[in-house]
């Protein structure tokens, strides 16, 4: 779209030139819906599945975690080994909570947007 405008806004003598098909650092151009082009939007869903392949991980582990806990039968060993399991699940799930936080704080400080970098969309 940038080639585009700057194609148009540009006084020609031969005429308009129409640069839709000129495509936008290496990608397609985007459409007038918005819609993120391929290697973006590859990135985006990408992105996604792995935070949501994390909280899934996160989840199961601390369920074995408190199964290994309730069937220690009293043994210090693996109560301690639980406990370490719960704790670091734990930890897991705060990491994963702020990186939720930094990419809005990034994206408010470098895009003025809050949805920037996990839900991004550009403008024609």
């Amino acid at each position: 779209m940038i080639v585009k405008n700057l194609l148009a806004a540009a006084s020609d003598p031969i005429g308009k030139i129409d640069a839709s098909g000129v495509p936008l650092w290496g990608i397609k151009a985007v459409t007038d819906t918005g819609e993120l082009p391929g290697i973006i939007s590859f990135v985006n869903m990408l992105l996604r599945i792995v935070i949501a392949v994390a909280g899934i991980w996160v989840f199961l582990n601390i369920i074995l975690a408190g199964f290994g806990y309730i069937s220690a039968g009293g043994d210090p060993k693996k109560v301690e080994q639980s406990w370490t399991k719960i704790w670091q699940s734990l930890v897991g799930l705060v990491i994963i909570l702020a990186s939720f936080i930094i990419a809005a704080a990034i994206g408010i400080l470098f895009f003025g947007d809050v949805g920037a970098i996990l839900n991004p969309t550009l403008k024609p």
